[in-house]
């Protein structure tokens, strides 16, 4: 299984401490990054090999990547078109990448081994979302409404009366799903609409055309960051899992 990371962005959400820093070289603690602790948690769950798609300060990204490079086969792409569209472009970047089963991630979300070794145990199917669960979500959730068991519909723009979920931003493709979904980011690149849209709304657009799985997972083992108070979240929570047992912060860092 290959997991490919997007950490092409700079964070404008987070400034100024993005201004002059990718968002997934932001630190944790210990010497530790955003990018360093998720090639941790994927090593840990067994995961052999990582593509990373890099655009914003590259150079410093590669350099991260070569500090942890003890722990899985990385090599990156270059997506040349990060400060000028949204994150469906770098998937189509790795769209080469894609032959085979995979696991699509957000650069920006921060998870124990657990998550992934949850997802890898969830029964064989085309394409899996992971998703949590809370009491409230806000706008700039990516929610998820689902019918019978099944996706029905994933955007940030979903009635909150509806919402069953929120996507953590890490998606399995297997088998048929991998050639789904990355002819389906072709044709939207071809289109010339590929800019403007996040890469799930392929996975909304798949939805309507054939069944998308869930897995869920609890909420306090993942979180995003993409402001100055996810950050602060983030380190109190790595923090926490290292105390509890979950992965710690050395292993990240070395």
């Amino acid at each position: 299984m290959k997991a490919i990371i997007l950490s092409a962005g700079q964070g404008k959400r987070l400034f100024p401490l993005t201004e002059n820093t990718p968002k997934c070289l932001l630190a944790l603690g210990s010497g530790t990054t955003l990018l360093s602790w998720q090639l941790n948690q994927l090593a840990q769950a067994g995961i052999k090999e990582a593509v990373v798609v890099t655009g914003y300060q590259a150079q410093h990204v590669e350099q991260e990547i070569d500090r942890c490079r003890n722990q899985l086969h990385i090599r990156t792409i270059y997506n040349p078109d990060y400060a000028t569209s949204d994150n469906l472009r770098s998937v189509w970047h790795a769209r080469e990448e894609m032959t085979g089963d995979f696991i699509l991630l957000n650069g920006d979300t921060l998870f124990t081994a657990d998550v992934v070794t949850t997802l890898m145990a969830s029964p064989p199917q085309p394409i899996t979302v992971t998703t949590a669960r809370k009491d409230r979500y806000d706008s700039d959730d990516m929610k998820v409404k689902l019918k019978d068991g099944l996706l029905h519909a994933i955007g940030k723009t979903l009635d909150l009366d509806s919402v069953d979920a929120e996507s953590i931003g890490m998606i399995r493709f297997q088998g048929e799903g991998v050639a789904h979904f990355r002819s389906t980011v072709e044709r939207i690149v071809e289109s010339g609409k590929g800019d403007a849209v996040w890469y799930l709304s392929v996975i909304d657009t798949l939805a309507k055309l054939m069944d998308i799985h869930i897995t869920t997972i609890p909420g306090e083992n993942w979180c995003e960051v993409d402001f100055p108070v996810d950050l602060q979240r983030a380190r109190s929570a790595i923090t926490q899992w290292a105390m509890t047992g979950d992965q710690g912060l050395e292993a990240a860092a070395s």
